[in-house]
């Protein structure tokens, strides 16, 4: 069971269960259902206005959101569906720069139900489909389409290069192994060269294909895809730079100087510089350096290394600042590490599929102490998961309450759906 959020609208609610009740994904990833569900509902994604598609294991979103900021200073009506959801499932379809309204998301989704009948289809590909047919409908200038899951074989990626304004690859490393690096034949073995290939299966001929460093088998392994499938190529450090201290971004357009962005941590200057890269190695949608620089500033990403503002959730603990990330891989763990100081009360929420390592050891002895919670509608780590020194909460108010009166700031991550959970309970609702 999966927390889809409420809501108030019977019509939203009866197709939210519907929802719950499907796998995230195929046991075995492909695109023959989604092009089947697609071309019962009148093949939309290719009839969609121009699409930046991006992929990556972290900072896809951020890109995506750094995207959107820039594209909307512009002056452009932009459509973005991005995943998964933190408190609301609406918050996956974001039409000509609003959030779904319920009523027609009730619409869409009973459409694309009744489209799917007998494919067997998963909750993304009905997600996708959905979000493809509202972009087909409703008029907009461009596209932000986040990668679900890998690339190759993600549901997202049935877009074909008439509609394709670029495609990025942001940050890459080991996740979701168990659907990405599953044994098949004539693809790489090495689990990073096995990530980038996946990744990597986004491109197509004649579509920019911009991406960060990520190292010598996975830089190498994109490069070999894009030159199969010639789509041509700017990698990180060869054909453009962003500094992630000074702000100093060059291409060979000319040079930037972006300022700090409104998201946290140092990595978010990469991610705006792969966005600004995405824009001006393309020529379908004419974005200024002045845009770029706005879009920067502007950008909002809840759930990413997030302060907490005044709310019920953090009026338990007035005498600490509580941050908020979903971060739950080993990358994300390094990404943390290196953009927080200090110590911290760490509180982890942690689906039992994933390493219950990947946050502790970055941060090592920067943990104060440690509470492990329940994600409410998941199957998450117990506490024994991550050692003797950890404590079970069974919520996050719990393991508020019975932090230790001190004035150490507050870490809350390992999850999304905690993420959600907690932005739930501070009233902080995505919009």
């Amino acid at each position: 069971m999966r927390d889809m959020g409420k809501s108030d609208d019977p019509r939203v609610q009866a197709q939210l269960d519907r929802l719950a009740g499907l796998s995230i994904q195929r046991d075995m990833l492909g695109l023959d259902a989604i092009r089947t569900l697609l071309s019962r509902l009148g093949d939309p994604h290719k009839r969609l206005p121009p699409v930046f598609h991006v992929a990556g294991t972290n900072g896809k979103g951020s890109t995506c959101a750094f995207l959107r900021a820039m594209l909307e200073a512009e002056g452009y009506c932009v459509h973005v569906t991005t995943s998964p959801h933190l408190v609301r499932y609406n918050e996956r379809f974001r039409i000509a720069g609003k959030l779904i309204e319920d009523a027609r998301l009730a619409e869409l989704l009973e459409e694309v139900f009744d489209a799917a009948e007998g494919l067997g289809c998963s909750f993304f590909e009905i997600t996708i489909a959905a979000a493809f047919s509202e972009f087909a409908r409703v008029p907009a200038d461009v596209c932000v389409v986040e990668v679900g899951l890998g690339g190759r074989l993600d549901a997202t990626n049935v877009l074909e290069p008439e509609v394709l304004a670029a495609c990025g690859i942001a940050a890459l490393g080991i996740d979701h192994e168990r659907f990405l690096l599953a044994p098949e034949e004539g693809v790489p073995k090495e689990p990073m060269a096995r990530i980038a290939f996946e990744k990597a299966g986004i491109a197509k001929r004649g579509v920019p294909l911009i991406a960060l460093e990520n190292g010598p088998l996975a830089d190498s392994e994109i490069e070999r895809v894009a030159m199969d499938v010639r789509a041509p190529l700017s990698m990180y450090r060869r054909h453009w730079y962003a500094d992630c201290n000074s702000g100093y971004y060059e291409d060979d357009t000319g040079e930037l100087s972006l300022p700090a962005p409104a998201l946290a941590g140092p990595h978010q200057r990469l991610n705006a510089g792969l966005a600004a890269a995405m824009l001006r190695a393309q020529t379908r949608v004419p974005v200024s350096g002045g845009a770029i620089v706005a879009g920067v500033e502007s950008a909002r990403w809840p759930g990413r290394l997030q302060q907490l503002s005044a709310g019920p959730l953090t009026a338990l603990v007035p005498d600490k600042v509580v941050t908020l990330d979903g971060g739950h891989n080993p990358s994300a763990g390094d990404t943390i590490a290196k953009s927080i100081s200090g110590e911290r009360h760490l509180i982890v929420g942690m689906l039992d599929n994933k390493n219950p390592r990947a946050l502790l050891d970055p941060l090592g002895d920067r943990v104060r102490s440690l509470t492990i919670v329940p994600i409410p509608g998941h199957d998450a780590h117990s506490a024994r998961a991550f050692g003797p020194d950890a404590k079970a909460a069974s919520d996050l108010e719990e393991a508020l309450l019975n932090l230790p009166s001190d004035d150490y700031p507050v870490l809350i991550a390992g999850s999304l759906y905690l993420a959600g959970e907690a932005l739930r309970l501070n009233g902080e609702i995505p919009d």
